[in-house]
């Protein structure tokens, strides 16, 4: 079996630093299950490629198996040196340990920096066909290409098999990509080479850390991972609940915000423009991304224009509390056919936002960690690609007019930045280029004849 990692960001060789494997030697490796082989088959300055290369001895995989674990000749007359399974997993941890882990002390500057990556799988077994495979690897903003293979070439009628040879294709940081190949590798499969237990739910959840909370197929990802063994699998979802229920929309720094604006009535104001955006549009179908605790929401349920309404949030407990909010079981039946809420993350393509005729999202942006704004602009305006995006965030250059604020200080405490309004004005309209959209520019609250209104909106239309 076969993976290759590539790179074409100067210095491309900086690759061979990240997995700390020398790009001019060739490198093997002792393993449980056989050995593993680091070469590069390309190096230069303009493109890297690195290959790890599993050699697997199915006389001592036979060795290894208990008495009854199927048949005898099973045991020999398999799949399992030929494709990437559990033991591709074990080799990422065991060869390019460090780089998993995200550490490099020849190259630090790098290491947390989003490359652009390809990788290859040869070959994957999806238990689940080509949909499942694309289900796992989009929503982690991957291009995702998959050639099946036949059954038999003598005999096409047969059929494809359920084997595919698979390129990856991302911005991501090197750590990612390993995490991802290590979790979903053996998803895929199905199968393990070795028995599944408490350790496995611990692995599982430090190799997801940051991204498997979010993602639309947890659920399924979880339950291939950890083998259908249930009560690991309801332990391990329980955990996954909780990483998401930290939400800054509902913390300290919230209610400061919420102070610090409500001698404006900023948030009705916001609201109101927002409401005026999505009915001019035309729109009957709209996202709310980062709907938090629904106050949007219950003011697009009130209006009859929309037909289809649904709020999107990375915190459970906020959703919870939007349901509460909009007294969603409560509703009549005609209501409740007309909202839904869902868990889910920007920074992951998701399937679920393909289709509808808006989006809004109202003061989110400036939560994103700026090296994920470009994940959250190819989820929003390449793939969900709505006519219409209304979009708010803080004018940073208004918070001089709040006396209570300290100067430098951002607005709320999880505020990763605020933008001026020519920031604001660069970020919005090279957007717009790149993904077909006019832009229009509306000020949101009073506004100073120097430093503008204290919050901006853009909406977006699609050319």
């Amino acid at each position: 079996m076969l993976l290759t990692i590539s790179t074409n960001r100067k210095p491309a060789t900086d690759l061979g630093f990240l997995l700390h494997k020398h790009p001019e030697r060739f490198q093997s490796f002792e393993l449980s299950f056989g050995s593993g082989h680091v070469f590069y088959p390309e190096v230069s300055e303009d493109r890297c490629t690195a290959c790890l290369m599993l050699d697997v001895d199915p006389v001592e995989m036979a060795r290894g198996r208990r008495r009854g674990d199927g048949s005898a000749l099973a045991h020999y007359v398999n799949d399992r040196p030929y494709v990437a399974s559990s033991f591709m997993s074990t080799a990422i941890s065991q060869v390019f340990g460090s780089a998993l882990a995200g550490r490099c002390k020849d190259r630090p500057d790098v290491v947390d920096k989003p490359l652009p990556l390809e990788a290859t799988i040869d070959v994957l077994p999806v238990k689940g066909g080509e949909d499942f495979l694309r289900s796992l690897f989009e929503p982690l903003g991957y291009t995702v290409e998959a050639q099946s293979h036949v059954l038999d070439e003598n005999f096409p009628e047969w059929g494809d098999s359920s084997y595919f040879s698979v390129k990856l294709f991302g911005n991501v940081t090197l750590s990612e990509l390993l995490n991802h190949l290590y979790v979903l590798i053996p998803v895929f499969d199905n199968q393990k080479h070795y028995f599944v237990g408490r350790d496995e739910l611990d692995k599982l959840l430090a190799k997801g850390e940051g991204w498997l909370s979010s993602h639309s197929e947890k659920e399924a990802i979880t339950r291939r991972y950890l083998k259908f063994q249930a009560s690991l699998v309801r332990q391990a979802l329980a955990r996954l609940v909780e990483d998401t229920d930290d939400d800054p929309s509902s913390d300290d720094g919230q209610l400061a915000e919420e102070v610090l604006e409500k001698p404006l009535s900023l948030n009705d104001q916001r609201l109101g423009e927002v409401m005026t955006a999505l009915r001019s549009s035309g729109a009957k179908r709209v996202l709310d991304l980062g709907c938090g605790e629904g106050k949007l929401l219950r003011e697009l349920l009130k209006d009859k224009q929309f037909d289809e309404i649904l709020g999107m949030d990375v915190s459970v407990r906020s959703l919870e509390i939007a349901s509460k909010r909009l007294k969603i079981d409560d509703l009549p039946s005609f209501q409740a056919e007309r909202i839904k809420l869902i868990h889910g993350s920007l920074m992951y393509r998701d399937k679920r936002l393909a289709g509808f005729d808006a989006a809004a999202v109202v003061e989110v942006i400036e939560h994103l960690d700026p090296p994920r704004l470009s994940a959250f602009e190819r989820v929003l305006f390449q793939h969900a690609k709505p006519q219409t995006v209304v979009l708010t965030t803080p004018n940073a250059e208004y918070n001089v007019m709040w006396e209570t604020l300290p100067a430098g200080s951002f607005r709320h405490t999880d505020h990763r930045f605020e933008w001026t309004r020519q920031e604001f004005y660069s970020w919005a309209t090279g957007i717009g280029g790149q993904y077909g959209y006019s832009v229009r520019f509306v000020p949101v609250g009073p506004e100073d004849d120097k430093v503008g209104a204290p919050t901006q909106m853009g909406v977006f239309t699609r050319e």
